[in-house]
């Protein structure tokens, strides 16, 4: 597939799962919380208890910013602070039985919107369609986050750019 093709691609898979990710914000009874306080809700769910520190490198935040998500949930008494088990300095921070409950009829009201909308709107072949693309979104969450620009950042172009194994004049590899 040439480059621009990728591009186009990229470009349209961004807006659409940003697009498809409000919708299924809106259907949720999680509504009210921000992206990153369901987030942060989803990685206690499934790590279990972390300190501040650890959320915030799970998130790629700054420790202040997970900080001030930590406070809001704590405040709506979704998450409680227990002290850590090694270490008398530091606190771990887990779903409450409100935080969960939360979680589950969010995941319920959004699975329900998103199932009508695909009986709805998607025909039986399109549906086996999206089905089998499952496992190619999944290869792509599940791949490294990239420690500088984006591959295929405008600003950072080169001829070499095309070629993602040529190196540019710096040496660097492109991403």
């Amino acid at each position: 597939m040439p480059r621009a093709d990728r591009i186009r691609t990229a470009d349209e898979l961004t807006t659409l799962v940003a697009q498809l990710g409000r919708r299924l914000r809106a259907a949720s009874a999680e509504a009210e919380l921000t992206p990153s306080q369901q987030s942060v809700m989803g990685r206690l769910e499934h790590a279990g208890p972390a300190t501040t520190a650890a959320l915030a490198r799970g998130e790629l935040v700054r420790p202040q910013s997970m900080r001030m998500t930590l406070a809001a949930l704590e405040e709506r008494g979704l998450v409680a602070r227990a002290p850590h088990a090694t270490d008398g300095r530091q606190v771990v921070f887990s779903l409450t039985a409100a935080g969960t409950a939360l979680l589950g009829s969010g995941r319920a009201a959004r699975r329900g919107w998103l199932a009508e909308a695909m009986d709805a709107r998607l025909t039986p072949d399109e549906h086996r369609a999206l089905a089998d693309a499952l496992p190619l979104l999944r290869r792509l969450v599940e791949s490294p986050h990239p420690a500088g620009p984006p591959y295929g950042d405008p600003r950072h172009s080169s001829p070499h750019h095309s070629n993602p194994h040529h190196s540019n004049r710096t040496g660097d590899v492109p991403r």
